[in-house]
C-alpha cells in the first residue's frame, strides 16, 4: 500500500490533540497524585505497541507525577485493515507489576477484543489498580464491553489513521487523525 494522501480526510487537527492530551495528563495526574505518594511508587503507564506509542510520549511527558513506562506488543490486524480475530500478545514486564497502579495507554479501542485479552492477563499479575486511557474510541464497534477511564477522542466507525494509527504500515508519522477513504 502506498502512502497516497489524496485518501485522508482529516477529522482530528493536531492543535485539537495537543489540547486534548494535555487535559488527559492533568485528569491523570490529579487522579493518581495523593495514591502514588501514599504508595511511595511512581505510577506505571503501559503503552500498547505500536500504535500508542506517540500518545504514550506525550501525555507521559504533560503528567506531573513520577511515572514508569512499560510496553505490550499486541496485534490483531498485521497487515490488513480489518482485525483477523485472533489477538497476539508478546509481554514480559520489566517493572513487577504487583501492588502497582497502571494505567493502560492505549491508541483505539474497537471491539474491546484485544483490550479484554489484556486486561485479563494484567490482573492476574495483582496490579493494585489498572485504569485504561484510550486516545481514541470507537464504540459502535464494540463487541465486547470495556469501561475506558480516560478517552480523547470519539471517532465514528470508519478506519482511522495518523498519530502513531496505521494503515499496513503507512500513514503513522502523521500528526492529526485522518480517515482513510478507500479507493
Amino acid at each position: 500500500m502506498s502512502q497516497d494522501k489524496s485518501l485522508l480526510k482529516e477529522l482530528i487537527s493536531a492543535d485539537r490533540i495537543e489540547r486534548r492530551v494535555a487535559e488527559l495528563a492533568q485528569r491523570i495526574s490529579e487522579d493518581f497524585a495523593a495514591k502514588i505518594e501514599a504508595d511511595g511508587k511512581p505510577l506505571v503507564l503501559l503503552g500498547v505497541l505500536k500504535g500508542s506509542f506517540m500518545f504514550l510520549a506525550d501525555l507521559a511527558r504533560r503528567i506531573s507525577i513520577p511515572v514508569e513506562i512499560e510496553f505490550v506488543s499486541m496485534n490483531s490486524y498485521g497487515n490488513r485493515l480489518e482485525s483477523s480475530g485472533t489477538v497476539e500478545l508478546q509481554f514480559s514486564p520489566s517493572i513487577d507489576l504487583a501492588g502497582r497502579r497502571v494505567v493502560v495507554v492505549e491508541d483505539i479501542v474497537d471491539s474491546g477484543r484485544s483490550l479484554a485479552k489484556l486486561l485479563e492477563h494484567l490482573r492476574s499479575l495483582q496490579p493494585k489498580e489498572i485504569r485504561l486511557c484510550a486516545f481514541l474510541d470507537k464504540p459502535e464497534a464494540r463487541a465486547i464491553e470495556v469501561v475506558i477511564d480516560y478517552i480523547g477522542f470519539e471517532v465514528p466507525l470508519k478506519f482511522v489513521v495518523g498519530y502513531g494509527l496505521d494503515a499496513a504500515q503507512q500513514y503513522r508519522a502523521l500528526d492529526g487523525i485522518f480517515e482513510l477513504e478507500t479507493p
